[in-house]
């Protein structure tokens, strides 16, 4: 899954839109390297989110196999680790 959708499937952004200006911006690094919208994630994988008070880490626990995800759900498909 691209990571502009895993980011707003697994509610981390309230819209795919905001999701691609994040990544446009370069604050979304996967693994600590910045990527570009269509980089896939895979389980396993670290996303981190620069935001001006400090980064947000996340580990990648599974891929949603649908669009959209309960916030519920969250802690299946991520970890927060910072």
């Amino acid at each position: 899954m691209r990571i502009d959708k895993y980011l707003n499937a697994v509610n981390i952004t309230k819209r795919r839109s905001v999701a691609q200006d994040m990544i446009h911006s370069g604050v979304v690094s996967i693994n600590d390297k910045v990527v570009k919208a269509s980089k896939n994630v895979e389980v396993g994988n670290i996303i981190t989110l620069a935001y001006l008070k400090g980064d947000k880490k996340y580990q990648v626990l599974d891929i949603p196999t649908t669009k959209s995800t309960p916030k519920a759900d969250q802690e299946k498909y991520i970890k927060e680790i910072s």
